[in-house]
């Protein structure tokens, strides 16, 4: 058997790189994996072993064991999420950051890197542009796709690297990308002409190899909701709260109404930041909503 990557899954077809040469199968899953597709089926980014036939395609034997997932879109094995936001036009809106950075870290990527994008329309003293998310832990690019500064910063980051970008529209993803590599596609052309892959059309997550590793092309990096997560775990996914966990007076907190609450008091301290703590009761107010309709839809 062979070991490789799924590149790309559509059609019931899944795309595997093979390690050894640099050669796209075409493959097929097993009997076993069909009937558990739903639950936990094969994903881009996965690593599989394959079984070679006459013809030149191949089998999808076994699934290797995972290091990340992300759920929306579904690919596996990512090591980095490039979250990409403007310095203006549009200006940042702190809440989608936040929606993003939670997913990320729900989603057990290694790596979280915010980049600036659009530097050069920022009227104020752009290094000091989310300094309090470098402070948390977050490295912080600082870029202008339009004049070319700050790229060579991004290709460092991306080298070696499995790396999807975030972010929302208007934020010059896109452009980022071009200054990066323009020939993406073409370097991919092998692979865009097997599975033909449109040049600037998206409908499913693919892996484009770049420089040691791969960037990932998605339909979308969805941050639009979190009915996934539960209430008590909700608190873990913002790295700035843990040293304060497990010391508030009551256990479990929820560290919204709560007295003596470590939480909001690091939060009127500022020790944390007041709009990342109004994410945090934003999105609790949001599970806990969905929660009640799961439980009506449940009775009914």
């Amino acid at each position: 058997m062979q070991e490789g990557r799924v590149i790309k899954a559509y059609n019931s077809f899944f795309y595997v790189q093979i390690d050894e040469a640099c050669e796209l199968v075409t493959c097929k899953l097993r009997g076993k994996f069909k009937r558990s597709r739903r639950e936990n089926g094969i994903l881009p980014g996965d690593r599989v072993m394959i079984s070679r036939l006459p013809d030149g395609t191949g089998v999808i034997e076994e699934q290797l064991p995972r290091t990340s997932l992300l759920i929306r879109p579904a690919v596996a094995n990512i090591t980095q999420v490039m979250i990409t936001v403007a310095a203006a036009q549009p200006d940042l809106h702190p809440l989608l950051l936040n929606r993003f950075l939670v997913l990320a870290e729900w989603s057990q990527i290694p790596k979280i890197v915010i980049c600036v994008n659009k530097k050069d329309l920022y009227d104020g003293e752009i290094r000091m542009f989310l300094s309090e998310y470098e402070a948390i832990g977050y490295p912080v690019l600082r870029v202008s796709a339009r004049e070319g500064t700050g790229i060579e910063a991004v290709c460092g980051r991306l080298r070696g690297e499995i790396t999807v970008f975030a972010g929302p529209s208007g934020v010059g993803k896109s452009s980022l990308l071009n200054r990066i590599d323009d020939g993406l596609s073409l370097q991919t052309g092998c692979v865009s002409e097997k599975i033909k892959r449109g040049r600037h059309t998206t409908r499913v997550a693919e892996l484009l190899p770049y420089d040691g590793g791969f960037i990932v092309d998605t339909p979308g990096f969805s941050a639009v909701e979190f009915t996934e997560i539960g209430l008590e775990r909700l608190p873990l996914f913002f790295p700035d709260f843990r040293p304060y966990l497990g010391c508030c007076r009551f256990s479990p907190c929820s560290h919204t109404h709560e007295p003596d609450c470590a939480v909001k008091a690091a939060v009127q301290e500022g020790k944390i930041l007041e709009e990342r703590y109004e994410a945090y009761l934003r999105f609790f107010e949001e599970i806990r909503e969905q929660r009640k309709v799961e439980r009506k839809k449940e009775w009914k």
